[in-house]
């Protein structure tokens, strides 16, 4: 989950964050979390687009914004629950959501879907409701190092500048959705610990987050590790309330969210054609494709409202428009780009 206010310089890390993570699957080995499917598979799926937002944040050529609202309208169609727009912060740290008012004032909002924004302070929330916003979300991370370099403070100091944010909400009757970036990995730290996590969700679930998106920001999850990091969130908030949001830098998505909608989560972020990538390492995949997601859980049976058709066609646009191949597998095994 990219949702920060700037970007940390790619050449940091490199390649040398595989190395780094290899320690993952070694830790794995030696200390092996129990996988139980504790709840039965759950018949609906509600999946949240990112796309729009943290997908193209990503993208270095700015996208012409009647691409961003065609995208939108698109992906409206297609039956997507939620999708986020765009985010509220300063053009300065990203560029690419410059034209937020734009964008929100042009897409054709569709009765039953939801069109959050980020706002990562008051400011960006006052902006957010003057440009018609109904829904937002704030972003915290589980790692200190993560939060200081990406946000220039700690992780109790950007909770504690969450609340004006909350507090401004609540008088305005705005529904606040919550993510916490660095689940099961930072790049600074190595693993993070998941009673750090299970903290940091309980604060914004606490000060009335309705909804916490869990982030394996870099990807570096393994079914292993997003077990036992479920498991020690999900005795602090209710699993009713918690989502994953699942980078596929090492190809372990799909799996880590089949283990979540065993564990009885029930909400999922994804991007359209796997827009995003990861800025800690050069070449890595970023965001799960929604196609991809969309394509599991109905193969499991599992209701999710949406159209894969139509979906693929919103990812077929994009790509065209900022001229990649799409990241789905299914896209590209139905030739859809």
């Amino acid at each position: 989950m990219a949702a920060a206010m700037r970007f940390v310089n790619r050449t940091t890390f490199r390649l040398g964050m595989g190395q780094q993570y290899l320690a993952f699957s070694s830790a794995a080995k030696e200390k092996t979390a129990s996988v139980t499917a504790v709840h039965a598979l759950p018949k609906k799926v509600k999946i949240v687009e990112v796309g729009p937002r943290d997908g193209l944040q990503n993208e270095k050529t700015v996208v012409p914004t009647e691409a961003k609202i065609s995208l939108i309208d698109m992906l409206s169609e297609s039956g997507l629950p939620v999708i986020e727009a765009t985010s509220f912060v300063s053009p300065k740290w990203v560029p690419q959501m410059a034209d937020q008012v734009e964008v929100m004032k042009g897409i054709n909002k569709k009765p039953g879907v939801s069109y959050p924004v980020l706002t990562p302070n008051l400011k960006g929330f006052q902006a957010a409701l003057k440009a018609g916003a109904s829904e937002v979300a704030i972003f915290g991370a589980a790692s200190e190092l993560f939060s200081k370099k990406n946000i220039n403070c700690s992780v109790e100091e950007s909770l504690q500048r969450f609340e004006e944010v909350m507090k401004a909400a609540k008088e305005a009757a705005v529904p606040v959705r919550g993510y916490v970036s660095c689940v099961v990995g930072c790049p600074y730290e190595g693993q993070v610990a998941p009673e750090k996590v299970a903290h940091v969700a309980k604060r914004l679930y606490s000060m009335g987050c309705y909804e916490i998106s869990l982030g394996d920001t870099i990807g570096v999850g393994t079914p292993g590790s997003m077990t036992k990091m479920l498991e020690a969130v999900s005795k602090e908030v209710p699993v009713s309330a918690l989502a994953v949001h699942c980078h596929d830098t090492y190809g372990q998505a799909l799996a880590n969210i089949l283990i979540a909608l065993q564990m009885g989560i029930s909400v999922v972020d994804s991007s359209v054609a796997g827009l995003g990538g990861c800025p800690y390492a050069q070449g890595a995949s970023g965001n799960v494709a929604t196609e991809d997601v969309v394509y599991m859980l109905h193969g499991l049976g599992i209701q999710t409202g949406v159209d894969l058709s139509k979906l693929m066609d919103a990812g077929a646009f994009i790509c065209r428009t900022i001229n990649r191949k799409t990241s789905s597998k299914v896209a590209q095994a139905t030739c859809k780009l």
